[in-house]
C-alpha cells in the first residue's frame, strides 16, 4: 500500500526554526517529484517548495525563498522542508505531495503554528 506521511509540525515563536519530514512507502520515489504546499484557515492553498530529482534546482514561493530549503533523500524515501525564521504568516498545514504526472500521492498534513 501507498503511503505518504508528514511529520514535525508544532507550535513556534517568531524566529524559530523547524524541520518537516515526509516519508514515502508502496511507489518508486525517485520517479515522482516532490513537493510542499501548505494552506492556512480560510485561505487557498499555496505551493511553497518543490524539487523534481535530488539533481535539480528548487523552486520556491518569493515568501519563504531564503528561509525554507527543500530538499530529499531518495534512499530513505524522504522529502524534507527545513524551516528557519519563521514568522506568524508561516503558520498553516503543510502537506507534502508526490506526483509522476501519472500517480499522485498526498500526506495528511502536519501543522505548523508561529506564535509569540
Amino acid at each position: 500500500q501507498v503511503h505518504f506521511v508528514e511529520s514535525g509540525g508544532g507550535l513556534v515563536q517568531p524566529g524559530a526554526s523547524l524541520t518537516l519530514s515526509c516519508v514515502g512507502s508502496g511507489f518508486f520515489f525517485r520517479n515522482f517529484r516532490m513537493y510542499w504546499y501548505r494552506q492556512a484557515p480560510g485561505k487557498e492553498r499555496e505551493l511553497v517548495a518543490n524539487l523534481i530529482t535530488s539533481d535539480s534546482v528548487p523552486n520556491y514561493a518569493d515568501l519563504v525563498k531564503g528561509r525554507f530549503t527543500i530538499s530529499r533523500d531518495d534512499a530513505k524515501n524522504t522529502v524534507f522542508l527545513q524551516m528557519t525564521d519563521l514568522r506568524p504568516e508561516d503558520t498553516a498545514r503543510y502537506l507534502c505531495r508526490a506526483t509522476n504526472y501519472g500517480d499522485e500521492y498526498w500526506g495528511q498534513g502536519t501543522q505548523v503554528t508561529v506564535s509569540s
